[in-house]
């Protein structure tokens, strides 16, 4: 196998020479929506694995390892999930279990629908960047309106126009959004406040937004000059790859209680979802970080079984300098869907003659899916401040947490789950027991099936784009050629994630949504 082979498979090459039949003795189902992974599976573990699937998702995570125990195919990329899911139960510091949800699937290090928490008080305790991810604070907001189907379905190809005309899209895309070097400082300290006193929020945006839309710990000092050369020109922009801004209409409602607190309370109703990130501005901040983390790990004999894992003792300077830029990118990810929120509202009053606020066009909430926060969870029955890390995965608090707005109190935290191009997205409400058992985490979307280079080889975009006008999908690309990489057969189906989340108590279903415009990087 080549050196970069090597390189990215588990540090231990006793455990790669098992066969399939060996390596799934590991691995056991211990109800019908979650596996547990044994210690000893990858050496060094501390606490086991846990998966979220259900019996049709397993196969797929299950296949993965299969089809890496097959030596022919075995070669350069990442190792399976389940593997990577282990290598991050050998981490130091790490408490109860290396959860993964039912949409996981390999990523850089972590997997993504990987969540790991680090105990605060326990001095070897780390920090990841790889279990934040590249694009920091990627996550969705949704909109909603109080429009219906009859009134915007004959408008709708002008809309998805309007929208795409307003909001920068694409790879590379620069924003409208004035922002001078100084005002960046500004943004990534202040976050959504920079929003608010600039006048590209409502007040009430920040009310329904994870982190009221600041993560105080930010110091822009801690951002390298490249990282904001790349974020300067992108404020206010879609980007590309699987972010989107979609106009959705309420297609079912599960709870009838939770959806009135959102505001949302008839099938028929019109809802807009924003889905991006922080652009380049976050990929530069994990770039620059995992150089000064392996520098420390060397310095202070930190052992991982997977070079990816690159991480640095929460209290040293690398873990608390890559907190802080981090916490930017964060604060940077919420202006840029500030900014995208500001445009769409302009975009429709226009299309229907009426102020925003006149159209009801409130943030219902905004979550985040790459982030790691400090937080109080109890672990074997005590109360600990832990960092979580969310690689891929959505917070998911309780009814009655401190930390959720005071609309949500009784239903527990909206969360927003994306579905791929074209088919419905789902709004879940957060519950005790993913309190208990996920650290208040569950799914983000629909995860991977295939990765991007197979679903460019194996679609076709003409396909792709013809098959969601049959669906009756106004849809605005700019990069026609990426469609294959985001068409739904790319993807596992974001129902049977949503249920298995739903049949495993984790959250609870709320809302389906399907979408009637969809525009894209």
């Amino acid at each position: 196998r080549s050196r970069r082979a090597r390189a990215m498979t588990t540090g231990a090459d006793a455990d790669a020479r098992r066969t399939y039949d060996e390596e799934r003795a590991y691995v056991s189902a211990v109800s019908p929506t979650k596996l547990v992974v044994a210690k000893g599976f990858v050496p060094n573990m501390r606490v086991p694995g846990e998966i979220y699937v259900n019996e049709r998702l397993r196969e797929l995570v299950l296949d993965e390892l299969r089809a890496y125990c097959d030596e022919d195919r075995r070669g350069g990329g990442y190792s399976p999930a389940v593997k990577q899911i282990a290598n991050v139960a050998a981490l130091p510091g790490v408490v109860r279990a290396s959860i993964a949800l039912p949409d996981v699937h390999s990523g850089y290090g972590f997997a993504i629908g990987n969540v790991a928490a680090f105990d605060c008080g326990d001095d070897d305790a780390i920090v990841s960047p790889g279990g934040v991810g590249f694009d920091i604070n990627c996550g969705v907001r949704l909109l909603r309106t109080n429009l219906t189907e009859a009134e915007v379905g004959p408008v709708k190809e002008a809309l998805a126009q309007s929208l795409f005309d307003h909001i920068p899209v694409g790879v590379g895309s620069r924003g409208i959004i004035p922002t001078s070097p100084a005002a960046l400082e500004a943004a990534l300290e202040m976050g959504m406040d920079w929003s608010l006193r600039e006048g590209y929020a409502w007040a009430e945006d920040k009310e329904h937004t994870e982190e009221y839309g600041r993560m105080l710990n930010a110091d822009p000092s801690k951002v390298s000059a490249r990282a904001k050369k790349r974020g300067l020109p992108q404020m206010g922009t879609l980007g590309a790859g699987n972010h989107y801004a979609e106009i959705q209409v309420v297609d079912e409602i599960y709870d009838e209680f939770a959806a009135k607190k959102m505001g949302i309370d008839r099938v028929g109703q019109i809802c807009i979802m924003i889905h991006s990130g922080s652009r380049g501005l976050g990929h530069q901040v994990a770039t620059d970080s995992l150089t000064a983390m392996e520098r420390a790990m060397e310095r202070d004999g930190i052992e991982v079984n997977d070079r990816q894992l690159a991480c640095a003792k929460i209290s040293s300077q690398e873990g608390q300098d890559y907190l802080a830029a981090m916490a930017c990118a964060a604060n940077y990810a919420w202006v840029n869907r500030s900014s995208m929120t500001f445009l769409c509202r302009q975009a429709f009053a226009k299309m229907f003659g009426k102020p925003p606020d006149e159209l009801d066009m409130h943030v219902v909430y905004d979550v985040s899916h790459n982030i790691a926060k400090f937080e109080e969870h109890i672990v074997d029955g005590e109360m600990k401040t832990l960092l979580v890390h969310r690689k891929g995965s959505t917070r998911a608090f309780p009814p009655h947490h401190p930390l959720i707005p005071v609309d949500y109190q009784y239903t527990g935290q909206p969360v927003l789950i994306g579905g791929t191009m074209g088919t419905c997205s789902y709004i879940l409400t957060g519950t005790e027991k993913g309190m208990r058992d996920t650290f208040g985490s569950t799914c983000h979307g629909a995860g991977r099936a295939r990765s991007r280079n197979k679903s460019r080889h194996v679609l076709q975009y003409e396909d792709v784009l013809a098959k969601l006008k049959t669906k009756g999908i106004a849809i605005r690309v700019a990069s026609p050629k990426l469609v294959m990489e985001e068409a739904p057969e790319s993807y596992k189906d974001v129902t049977e994630v949503v249920n298995t989340c739903h049949d495993a108590g984790i959250s609870k279903k709320c809302v389906k949504l399907r979408p009637i415009a969809v525009v894209k990087g």
